[in-house]
């Protein structure tokens, strides 16, 4: 008995990590519950972000309506002056511009959000156990918030210019929704990175300057020369143009790419939710060490 008893002393028992990714059912079970658990966390983030946002400012929600406003007016008066050579668009050049720029500067802020988000909240992060996605539902939900006051000036420039609206505009949410989601699944994919560097959302601001005018934003779409080409390459184009003539024409010019980009975008933003999960942990604790 004695024997035994120092046998059983002596014995070592090893903890051995496993993935989690070894289980995924069960990962999937559990990021399904944080998700509707970070429900009411993130309704309040997203309020207080909202407030801060607006009380903060002199200007507060002139801000929404401003970018684009600029950028209308100056593409404008240089169309206008022969500065510029722009081809005939289906929306006058104003409303177009103007349009699409909303609509640009969704995606971006799509984009910013989840490194933002992560940013900010890196002193809550290290002390507090909470489900990450509230964070970026509150932003998700800080985007949508912002285009939907974007959309009182879309309304008055299309009234001002007599547009027709076609039926299809019911239809343009899910565009746009589509658009918003590859702005998250790039934002999502860098929050981690942006934690440990800085360098990320200044690298952001200048990536998405030059990204602007690869996206037909100020132009319509080119059909041909390598600009054209890396034009329709990119990813934000199907989406933003179908999301703008789903709301105009509703003719859709595009909709393999578009249905295609979407596809990659739903599977990818899945994908980096998983990566999300699992490199926070590890980035948290390098961060507060």
């Amino acid at each position: 008995m004695k024997h035994q008893q120092s046998n059983s002393q002596l014995r070592e028992v090893i903890y051995t990590p496993e993935s989690r990714l070894r289980h995924p059912l069960k990962l999937a079970q559990q990021m399904w519950r944080d998700l509707l658990a970070s429900r009411e966390l993130a309704w309040r983030l997203l309020v207080r972000d909202i407030s801060a946002q607006y009380r903060q400012s002199f200007l507060g929600v002139a801000w929404a309506f401003l970018p684009p406003i600029i950028m209308a007016l100056g593409f404008t008066l240089a169309h206008d002056a022969k500065v510029i050579n722009i081809q005939a668009t289906d929306l006058p050049y104003p409303a177009y511009v103007m349009f699409s720029t909303a609509l640009w500067q969704t995606f971006v802020e799509a984009v910013n959000g989840p490194v933002q988000a992560v940013m900010v909240a890196k002193p809550m992060l290290a002390r507090v156990n909470f489900p990450r996605e509230a964070l970026i539902l509150a932003k998700l939900g800080e985007v949508f918030f912002n285009f939907a006051i974007k959309l009182i000036l879309i309304a008055g420039f299309f009234l001002w210019f007599r547009i027709p609206v076609s039926w299809t505009v019911i239809l343009a949410p899910v565009a746009l929704i589509h658009l918003v989601f590859l702005g998250t699944f790039l934002g999502i994919l860098l929050a981690p990175l942006g934690i440990l560097y800085q360098d990320v959302s200044r690298g952001l601001s200048l990536i998405t300057g030059f990204w602007l005018f690869l996206t037909p934003v100020v132009y319509p779409v080119p059909k041909q020369g390598i600009f054209g080409f890396l034009v329709q390459l990119n990813p934000v184009t199907p989406l933003l143009v179908t999301t703008r003539e789903l709301a105009t024409t509703g003719v859709i010019s595009d909709p393999y790419r578009f249905w295609v980009v979407s596809a990659i975008t739903l599977i990818g933003l899945i994908i980096t939710w998983v990566t999300f999960r699992l490199a926070m942990p590890f980035v948290v604790e390098r961060v507060s060490s």
